[in-house]
């Protein structure tokens, strides 16, 4: 299991080695295609599934659209779905008719479809209405690298991704950012905090080749880098050193805050980080760390 601080070294290589940024040339004028997951699945949970979703209890007809079976398959006005073609497919004649009897969602459900997510619905299918499961039940895979054409500005893989995205979008990259503005960037990302003089002049000064990758080890060795990684964990997670509501009365949190912090610190596999936060204290021989990893559950409020 790789370790948490991999992905953060891999954003730190992206927005620390290279200002890519747009220039004044213009974007492209056709929008990128609609993709399932992104694009289509949240319009479809937001106005669709109460009454054509999994909870069987609310569900209005045998319709569901949370389905792939359920998305392509036949209704009484015909298939729901015709990849391809937006004019045979049920569903967007349904969202698109001025028939207040036909139209869905139902004229009286409190939010309609914009005109907007019904264009983004229609080009979807038109696209070809690609069905993407879950990203969770999708495995990984490993990517050929693109070749990148901005090579000045490509120092490492991370790049060459960035860059392609770049050409694709008809737009130029930035100039590479000078040494001082490389290890604010990265120090910014790895602490939260900005490097102080003596360590700007001494990486402004150090022109060995590895000077940037020895800079990178030393942020993530140092105790703060806990600190900032910790902190948007905590905030997902509610903590807080009182108890909320009326009494808002103190608790000792702050022991599975530190945990959290070493954690990270440690360079703990996620896997491990999420297996001993949510049941640490039934592992076989559970450690005293591992039963204050599951103060995970108490980052409730209580009155």
């Amino acid at each position: 299991m790789r370790r948490i601080r991999a992905t953060v070294c891999l954003a730190a290589a992206v927005f620390g080695a290279v200002a890519f940024g747009p220039t004044n040339n213009s974007r492209g004028d056709e929008p990128p295609v609609p993709r399932f997951n992104r694009d289509v699945l949240p319009v479809l949970s937001d106005l669709c599934f109460r009454c054509h979703g999994p909870d069987e209890a609310e569900r209005t007809s045998g319709l569901r659209l949370d389905t792939r079976d359920g998305l392509f398959s036949r209704g009484e006005g015909g298939p729901i779905i015709v990849p391809g073609d937006s004019g045979a497919s049920e569903l967007w004649r349904r969202i698109s008719t001025d028939d207040a009897d036909l139209r869905m969602p139902p004229p009286d459900f409190e939010r309609p479809l914009t005109d907007a997510q019904r264009l983004m619905i229609r080009r979807w299918i038109e696209a070809g209405a690609e069905w993407q499961p879950h990203w969770a039940f999708v495995a990984p895979e490993r990517l050929a690298f693109p070749s990148s054409i901005h090579n000045e500005v490509a120092e490492n893989p991370i790049d060459r991704f960035v860059d392609s995205r770049i050409v694709e979008a008809g737009l130029k990259p930035s100039g590479m950012a000078d040494r001082a503005v490389r290890l604010r960037r990265v120090t910014l990302d790895l602490t939260g905090l900005p490097p102080t003089l003596d360590e700007l002049d001494a990486f402004v000064a150090d022109d060995s080749p590895d000077a940037y990758e020895r800079a990178v080890d030393r942020l993530l060795a140092s105790p703060v880098y806990g600190e900032r990684m910790a902190a948007p964990w905590l905030d997902a997670a509610r903590y807080a050193d009182t108890s909320g509501y009326q009494n808002d009365g103190p608790r000792d949190m702050w022991r599975w805050r530190d945990w959290v912090i070493e954690a990270l610190n440690a360079g703990m596999p996620f896997d491990r980080f999420t297996v001993e936060q949510l049941a640490g204290d039934m592992l076989p021989g559970a450690s005293l760390d591992q039963r204050i990893a599951t103060g995970f559950h108490r980052n409730t409020m209580l009155n």
